[in-house]
This record gives C-alpha cells, sequence and structure tokens, in this order.
C-alpha cells in the first residue's frame, strides 16, 4: 500500500487566549491518498477552512501531525516552506484574487515568477496552462475585463502553472452562477480523474461533494464521518 499524499494525525489547532480562545480543530485525524477527489463539508465555523489550511502548509497546528508523502511537515521553515508549498499546491478560491490592471498571462505566471523561472520559460508554461483551459485568446487581456467564469478558469490555469500535485479549492463556485459552475467542476474533476491531481474541496455545496470520492465532513472542529460516497464510487 502506498505511503498517503498527506497524513493528519491528532491535530489541534486553537485561536486567542483566554476567555477569547477558540478550539477551530479538536483533535482530527485522517489519510489523503494520490489522486483522491475529497469533499471537506461544514456549517460555517465547523473548522473546514482551518482545516484546508494546515492541510495546504498555510498555518501549522498547535499539537499533532501533518506529514507529506510520508515526512513530517513541523521542521519546514522560510524558503523550503514556501519552495515546497509553490511546487507541490495549487489553490483555488472563491474569491479569485486576480490582479486587475495585469494581464492573465502575468497573473498566471505569478508562482513561476516567485520561483524563479526565467522570463521564456515563464511564458511557455503559462500559455500552454492557458490552452488546457482555453483561454490562450485572452492571455495578454487585462484581468479585469474577464468573466466570472474566466476569471475561475484564469486562477485554475494559475494552480496548474507548476504541475501541482494536490490542489486546494475553497468554494471554488461560491461567485458563479449554476452553468459557469458546472463547467468549472468538470475541470477541475478532469484534471483529478485524467491527469491524477489530489483535489481537496473546501465546500457548503452537497451536489460538489457528492462528486467526490470521500467526503470529510466536520462539526465543531471533530469529523463525523469519512466515508466515501456511493455516487462517486459507482
Amino acid at each position: 500500500m502506498p505511503t498517503p499524499i498527506l497524513q493528519v494525525e491528532d491535530v489541534h489547532k486553537s485561536y486567542g487566549r483566554g476567555q477569547s480562545r477558540f478550539e477551530a480543530l479538536k483533535g482530527v485525524s485522517f489519510d489523503i491518498r494520490e489522486g483522491e477527489s475529497i469533499a471537506i463539508v461544514g456549517k460555517s465555523g465547523s473548522g473546514k477552512s482551518t482545516l484546508m489550511h494546515v492541510l495546504a502548509l498555510l498555518d501549522g497546528p498547535d499539537s499533532g501531525r501533518i506529514a507529506l508523502e510520508g515526512a513530517d511537515t513541523a521542521g519546514l521553515r522560510g524558503a523550503r516552506l514556501n519552495r515546497i508549498r509553490n511546487t507541490t499546491f495549487g489553490f483555488v478560491f472563491q474569491q479569485f484574487f486576480l490582479t486587475g490592471n495585469e494581464s492573465v498571462l502575468e497573473n498566471v505566471v505569478l508562482p513561476l515568477k516567485i520561483a524563479g523561472v526565467s522570463g521564456r520559460e515563464r511564458k511557455r508554461r503559462g500559455m500552454a496552462a492557458l490552452e488546457q483551459l482555453d483561454l490562450a485568446d485572452k492571455a495578454k487581456n487585462k484581468a479585469l475585463n474577464l468573466s466570472g467564469g474566466q476569471k475561475q478558469r484564469a486562477v485554475i490555469a494559475r494552480a496548474l502553472v507548476n504541475n501541482p500535485r494536490i490542489i486546494f479549492a475553497d468554494e471554488p463556485t461560491g461567485n458563479l452562477d449554476t452553468v459557469t459552475g458546472a463547467v468549472v467542476e468538470d475541470i477541475l474533476f478532469s484534471l483529478n480523474r485524467e491527469h491524477g491531481i489530489t483535489l481537496i474541496v473546501v465546500t457548503h455545496d452537497e451536489d460538489l461533494a457528492a462528486r467526490c470520492d470521500r467526503r470529510i465532513v466536520i462539526r465543531d472542529g471533530l469529523i463525523v464521518d469519512g466515508s466515501t460516497n456511493v455516487e462517486a464510487a459507482a
């Protein structure tokens, strides 16, 4: 049995001190296998966004262990942590976080710029990602001139440009209409199934969660269900 790509062991995370202290995660444990699609679901304040942040190494747990391919991530700091995050993970958020006055291509290649990739290689890989998302014709357009669906496809292209092993998607269709949201979902699941990218989705959307291989239901900082989806398994 291969080592899970992510292992979470008895992770606790709290914010604040004294009477204002809030326990966001109260000892969660589970594994994620490479190539799985996982939905993390729960009500607002349940701890699902905190869980995504610690999985993506954007925040550290107070106690417990997060392992990436069997290696404890607790000792990762500074440039080494940033490099692993930048080359292993891609991020798709509900808010697009695009720089409106820059071109679509400039927005897409930002992770490569941070990684110190040359301008020529940035353009080559950026255009390849845009081609994959049917946005190559918009490469020179300013990001602010894109529609909502085009902006989210540009965000997915940016998430893909570093060939990530894992994509984290936080409410990826939350700002989109139903039809456009379905297109974005199809893109994410095709990346998961055809390219083997592990997909971790944080969502309130039950229909989106049902498309994933497995859902992790979190309530008051505890996992109350981590079962396989019957629809996805069929």
